[in-house]
């Protein structure tokens, strides 16, 4: 089974654990984060370095995630992203085994798709995005690069998310909406 580091140890990389141990695709080696939390522990794994070390960790290890989550800005996400992507690693897509996603949906490099998600037939997902759980991407949609869907909301058929938005829990659009780039949706909006 092929080793993954972890870029971020906070809530969010929590939840990505879980995935990542239910998906059963990688081991997960140990997580990236702040100098002072080295050695620390999160949910069995430990924290291996941070930044920094991400070239010289490239030696070892072939595949990366960015395990931070996303609420008003997603400028840490991508840097973060892209860093690990020059320095050579492989940011896989992970997706749970209790989400659907259809045969007929695109999903970029380094997204996750968390449990009970539904991404559904012709939907795009970008690089770099989390489709929290329990959100629902309807037919023909497009969720831009560096997008966070989520838990709970719904991306009605031909939805449009521009790269860099954030669309909190519960937040229902209408058919065919298109939502600017670096978009803020609050938690339980309608989007008409």
């Amino acid at each position: 089974m092929d080793e993954i580091i972890l870029i971020g140890g906070g809530g969010h990389c929590k939840s990505v654990i879980d995935v990542i141990e239910q998906e059963g695709r990688y081991k997960i080696a140990g997580i990236i984060d702040k100098p002072e939390l080295l050695g620390q522990n999160l949910l069995g794994y430990s924290i291996i370095g941070n930044d920094s070390d991400l070239p010289s960790l490239k030696n070892k290890y072939k595949y990366a995630m960015v395990t931070i989550g996303q609420i008003k800005f997603y400028s840490l996400r991508k840097k973060l992203f892209n860093l690990a992507l020059n320095a050579g690693y492989k940011l896989p897509t992970i997706i749970s085994p209790s989400s659907y996603v259809s045969k007929h949906a695109t999903l970029g490099e380094g997204s996750l798709i968390m449990h009970g998600a539904i991404v559904n037939a012709m939907s795009s997902i970008g690089r770099g995005c989390i489709i929290n759980s329990r959100a629902l991407i309807e037919h023909d949609s497009t969720i831009e690069d560096f997008c966070h869907i989520s838990t709970n909301a719904v991306i009605n058929g031909g939805g449009i998310v521009r790269q860099g938005s954030f669309v909190g829990s519960g937040v229902i659009t209408k058919q065919g909406i298109e939502i600017e780039e670096e978009s803020f949706i609050k938690a339980g909006s309608l989007v008409k």
